[in-house]
């Protein structure tokens, strides 16, 4: 995960920028946006996952992708 992808998912989540000085900024995140932040976090791993189950065992092992995926579904 790069810093440009944890950037885009705090702004997905309700992030704002916020100066705190001319060269300081910071992306402010109400409560309720953590949650979804980590929603986002999570999602995001569980697809990095299934990718490379993918890769490394194939289409015959769909039912483990498949289950990486819907975990978060629960």
């Amino acid at each position: 995960m790069t810093r440009d992808d944890i950037i885009r998912m705090a702004r997905q989540a309700g992030a704002e920028r916020s100066c705190i000085n001319d060269e300081v900024w910071m992306l402010a995140l109400a409560e309720t946006g953590f949650e979804r932040f980590a929603e986002l976090v999570a999602a995001y791993e569980r697809e990095v996952c299934a990718k490379i189950v993918e890769e490394c065992i194939g289409i015959s092992r769909a039912g483990v992708v498949a289950a990486i995926r819907a975990r978060g579904q629960a």
